[in-house]
């Protein structure tokens, strides 16, 4: 293996933990490459607006912000490797990184893979996501001011997101496709006494409808199938959250690293260690609670951190 392949420290994805853990480590003279993965920026670069963003009066796209992050990174000698790790071994040192070409190995590891919100997998759900579809009611809620909305799922997060945006919609519909919610009594009844909340059960949507004029797209309803009858409805909206859950990449790190019965990593309280020395995991692929742009850039500066002193050690 050559050795413009061994790395004192690499970063497994991107995203504002990664970009700050590279930041970071940068600055620290460590020369840390970013495997930034098969979607470069994370989940932000499908997210239009971003307001709540520190340091941003005016707010700023989502993709530009990544963007921006990545260029504060590599001025600082971080280096974008736009791959994807598909297999490691941190059973020995240096630890093993595999992609589909080639391999590398690493000194310390920050793992920042961050997470994928689950969604319905309908084509035209994708055409019209961040433009009226969202999977994130605290990112989104802001821009459907007096406007009617749908929130499809059963769960505490769809309840939650469901109250959430009735701070700004006129309207809250929440769609799930059982007439029994998941949800915990006191989300469901909190929801069940809010006036600006309709419950619609048994139903699952088919599609999302919506126009597309000189490449203005914006979405203006659903079709609603019933799951009992099979009877098509459409229902006119807004906007549609989706709100069926997440699910964090570490589909690679099975068996190798600790993680919770979703699949979230588990770290040391306070800090950002896994329970294998120099393995640090930061953003959302750790954080099931937060799942925001500053919490994730806050654990990637804290991985940075934690990584240069274990290192330090290590010498």
């Amino acid at each position: 293996m050559s050795s413009e392949n061994h790395h004192k420290i690499a970063i497994i994805g991107s995203g504002p933990a990664g970009f700050t853990a590279a930041l970071y480590t940068g600055r620290a003279n460590l020369n840390p490459v970013m495997f930034e993965g098969m979607q470069p920026g994370g989940q932000l670069t499908i997210t239009t607006e971003i307001e709540n963003y520190p340091g941003f009066e005016n707010g700023i796209m989502g993709p530009e912000l990544m963007d921006v992050m990545r260029k504060q990174a590599q001025r600082f000698g971080a280096k974008s490797i736009y791959k994807e790790i598909t297999e490691v071994d941190f059973s020995k040192r240096p630890f093993l990184l595999k992609t589909y070409d080639d391999v590398h190995t690493a000194d310390a590891v920050i793992v920042a893979t961050g997470a994928s919100a689950r969604l319905l997998n309908l084509p035209s759900e994708n055409k019209f996501m961040g433009y009226g579809v969202s999977a994130c009611a605290t990112c989104d809620g802001f821009f459907f001011k007096d406007l009617k909305v749908l929130v499809v799922g059963g769960g505490d997060t769809a309840m939650e997101e469901a109250n959430f945006l009735t701070k700004f919609a006129s309207e809250v519909t929440v769609i799930h496709r059982r007439d029994e919610f998941r949800a915990s009594k006191i989300m469901t009844d909190r929801v069940k006494k809010n006036p600006k909340i309709k419950l619609l059960t048994n139903k699952i949507v088919k599609e999302v409808l919506g126009t597309e004029q000189n490449g203005r797209k914006s979405m203006t309803g659903v079709l609603l199938e019933d799951t009992k009858d099979h009877s098509v409805t459409e229902v006119q909206a807004d906007g549609l959250f989706i709100a069926i859950g997440h699910k964090p990449n570490t589909e690679i790190f099975k068996n190798i690293l600790d993680m919770d019965e979703t699949g979230y990593l588990k770290v040391k309280p306070g800090s950002t260690y896994t329970n294998i020395p120099g393995v640090f995991a930061a953003g959302d692929v750790a954080d099931k609670n937060y799942r925001q742009a500053v919490t994730a850039a806050g654990t990637g500066c804290m991985a940075a951190l934690d990584a240069e002193r274990w290192l330090e050690a290590q010498e």
